[in-house]
């Protein structure tokens, strides 16, 4: 017999003689589970249409100063533009083997400032937003000297500085527009270390984002000069395609564009649009222009539109 059997035996008889035993309470506490904990929800990025801002963008005024407009009746540059923007969709497009990876984000650079890159992010933006099957987003990635959002005339605002920075997400930075099919991403605040954040793994991680969530987005980003800032260096490196822009001959120097291109030569293709060139009348069927494109180190040349009604109002600022 147990020492526990005969501790209980000894306390029966004990009550059986008439002698009171009290009764003993465990002084364990009882066990009283913890109720399952709830397992912190996942935070999701908000879809564009629950937080992005939506702006206003003033399309006469934009008309005055050359750029092109939806619903706009044909026009010369309107035209230029089209032709402009073709072998960029179509390189886009492609999903064929050898393709280029990310070849629906699009930089547009120039060798130096005051060549019209800003005038002609806008434009392309616009022209590609007009098409029936794709959205375009457009990026002011000149984080030095940010312009599109004041050409635009719309407030400054946070943007891609932030979003790197963390201290805003993309669907709260992201302006929705009148332009259907057009949405734009400002610069943000400047920033001391704004080169490093471009080239930071939040960047890649970002354009990975952005190149694969919609098939049918291009996205088109206004960089800062080649020759003057080492931003657009870094950006390019995360190009599928490169538009260099250059001013009318005579004015930008044969070695400041070798120079400019050498300066890419990582971008599997490149292209050059020579910008305010002169060209035949506009009423001339064709209006006189010429355009090319090539792959690795080759480049060709697309003449650009130089507004002859509006030149005064025309930007000749990037």
């Amino acid at each position: 017999m147990s020492l526990i059997e005969q501790a209980a035996r000894r306390l029966e008889q004990l009550r059986q003689a008439g002698i009171m035993v009290p009764e003993i309470e465990s002084a364990a506490p009882s066990y009283q589970p913890e109720p399952p904990r709830q397992r912190p929800a996942i935070q999701h990025s908000p879809v564009v249409g629950a937080t992005s801002r939506v702006v206003t963008l003033d399309l006469d005024m934009l008309a005055a100063k050359g750029i092109v407009t939806p619903n706009a009746p044909r026009s010369f540059i309107a035209d230029q533009y089209r032709v402009i923007k073709r072998p960029l969709l179509d390189n886009a497009t492609n999903r064929e083997d050898g393709a280029v990876r990310h070849a629906n984000l699009i930089m547009v650079t120039s060798a130096l400032s005051g060549e019209g890159k800003s005038f002609t992010s806008i434009n392309l933006a616009m022209s590609i937003a007009a098409e029936m099957d794709k959205t375009v987003m457009l990026v002011d990635a000149d984080v030095a000297r940010p312009s599109i959002l004041k050409v635009l005339g719309v407030e400054p605002s946070a943007g891609l500085l932030e979003v790197l920075e963390g201290k805003a997400d993309m669907a709260s930075t992201l302006l929705r527009t009148n332009v259907d099919k057009l949405t734009l991403l400002p610069s943000g605040t400047p920033h001391p270390k704004a080169t490093e954040l471009l080239a930071s793994e939040s960047m890649g991680a970002l354009l990975d984002d952005i190149a694969t969530r919609y098939a049918d987005r291009i996205v088109i980003f206004d960089s800062p000069p080649l020759l003057l800032t080492t931003e657009s260096r870094v950006l390019a490196s995360h190009m599928g395609q490169i538009v260099v822009v250059v001013v009318h001959a005579g004015r930008t120097l044969q070695a400041e564009v070798q120079h400019a291109l050498s300066t890419i030569e990582s971008c599997p293709i490149r292209l050059m649009l020579l910008n305010k060139a002169r060209s035949i009348g506009k009423d001339s069927y064709g209006y006189g222009y010429g355009y090319g494109y090539g792959y690795g180190y080759g480049y060709g040349y697309t003449q650009g539109y130089e507004p002859r009604d509006n030149a005064a109002s025309a930007p000749s600022k990037a």
